[in-house]
């Protein structure tokens, strides 16, 4: 293996421990030791290929967003021109399969979440290279479907309402499964829920026949699942 080789190990092996680590523990309390001894690195490593502890978890977020957003794209295979109804069921099952994802990234959600919940000082960060990018594709498509005179704010509100229920479906789960033990809140896995989601969501904007929406094929998501 060349030298550069071993570097992009090293570095690779130090983007999956720090994931590991600050989806656990925070970025506040996570410490530089604890990621290079899980990464199996010298405690330089992290200076070297990162500068900091900061731009580790800058590079952790940006990193497991891009693979997330390659695996599952938010039109995950539509044809282009595709209309707007088909746009959004393609964007919420990609968003649910990426928060269902088990893969070496499933530590993703569960860092946003901590994000959410106790903002680092990348939160500014996190917003405009993470999250922005893929707001802009539903702001879009919420606005397609409101129409030409949509106010800004209703679009605002329900493209947050849509990303919300896909969250709660996925991350209140072990509540759910309590809160409503004869009705398995997963019930028919990805596909069901993204379809009542939708569903439930055109309703509330509006659109003639949203109740009863049939999605197009979509593929399952692009990429390797490692």
């Amino acid at each position: 293996m060349t030298g550069n080789g071993r570097e992009d190990e090293t570095r690779m092996r130090l983007l999956d421990a720090a994931g590991e680590i600050f989806s656990s523990k925070g970025y506040q309390a996570a410490t530089v030791r604890e990621i290079t001894k899980l990464a199996k690195a010298n405690l330089a490593a992290i200076h070297y290929h990162f500068g900091s502890k900061d731009r580790l978890y800058q590079a952790v977020l940006e990193h497991a967003h891009r693979e997330a957003s390659r695996r599952f794209p938010p039109d995950l295979g539509l044809a282009p021109g595709a209309d707007a109804k088909a746009r959004l069921y393609a964007y919420v099952r990609a968003l649910l399969l990426r928060l269902e994802d088990k893969s070496r990234h499933a530590w993703l959600s569960r860092l946003m979440a901590r994000e959410m919940a106790e903002p680092s000082p990348n939160l500014t960060l996190v917003v405009e290279r993470c999250l922005a990018p893929a707001n802009v594709v539903l702001w879009g498509i919420v606005a397609e479907l409101l129409g030409p005179d949509a106010d800004p704010l209703a679009v605002a509100r329900h493209s947050q309402s849509i990303v919300g229920q896909c969250r709660h479906f996925v991350l209140d789960r072990p509540v759910l499964s309590r809160l409503y033990p004869d009705c398995d809140p997963g019930q028919g896995g990805v596909d069901a829920v993204a379809l009542h989601i939708v569903r439930f969501s055109l309703a509330a904007l509006g659109c003639a026949g949203g109740r009863d929406y049939r999605p197009p094929n979509l593929v399952s998501g692009s990429g390797d699942a490692s």
